[in-house]
């Protein structure tokens, strides 16, 4: 399923991997690992963000994909989502066509 993965990462503790070395090594991992269609990265309520558009195949892959945010002390705000295509064919079913 086409999936939302909204990251934003804790300040202090970004701060501190990225003079490090630590943030960029793992964000590679990250976008290697979830290969999302789409990785938008963006200041939200003022602490670095990410939007990542993700094909999740099943609700337990969840657990592995997301857990190396969480060890980097990330909120992590997982959303199903879908593209133009995708809600003309839900409507097309509640149109009964």
């Amino acid at each position: 399923m086409r999936t939302l993965i909204q990251v934003e990462f804790d300040t202090g503790t970004a701060n501190r991997l990225i003079a490090d070395g630590t943030m960029p090594k793992a964000l590679q991992g990250i976008m290697a690992t979830l290969k999302p269609e789409a990785a938008y990265f963006a200041p939200t309520a003022g602490r670095r963000c990410a939007y990542l558009f993700a094909d999740i195949p099943n609700e337990y892959s969840l657990v592995p994909l997301i857990e190396p945010l969480w060890e980097l002390n990330a909120e992590v705000t997982v959303t199903p989502c879908m593209n133009a295509d995708d809600l003309a064919k839900g409507l097309d079913i509640v149109n009964g066509s």
